[in-house]
């Protein structure tokens, strides 16, 4: 089994890996991919709160990888990076969001 390269910040998961090795042609746009792009795939599908959410992002971004898209749709970038500093809108929404809801807990 060839090796899936992982992004930036994030390594990719084996459920992702598996779904892109099952066709050469995604294995290989994949990996024409800078780091950067393949990290804001794989942390859009790691933020996924349910598995069947998982799966749906899994499958969906093996489909826009087919169409020729470099990046999640409608993701705003990964909050986990540390060579960026996040914009206004994911410390709004993302970070200060997880961090309300862990306080509720």
């Amino acid at each position: 089994m060839s090796n899936i390269s992982g992004g930036l910040v994030h390594e990719t998961p084996v459920d992702l890996a598996s779904a892109l090795r099952q066709k050469k042609e995604t294995t290989e746009l994949w990996e024409s991919l800078t780091a950067i792009a393949r990290n804001e795939f794989i942390c859009w599908i790691e933020d996924a709160k349910q598995e069947k959410t998982r799966v749906k992002r899994i499958n969906r971004a093996v489909e826009e990888l087919l169409e020729g898209k470099k990046r999640p749709c409608c993701w705003v970038g990964c909050i986990h990076r540390t060579d960026k500093k996040p914009g206004k809108w994911q410390q709004n929404v993302l970070i200060e969001k997880k961090q309300r809801k862990s306080i509720a807990n």
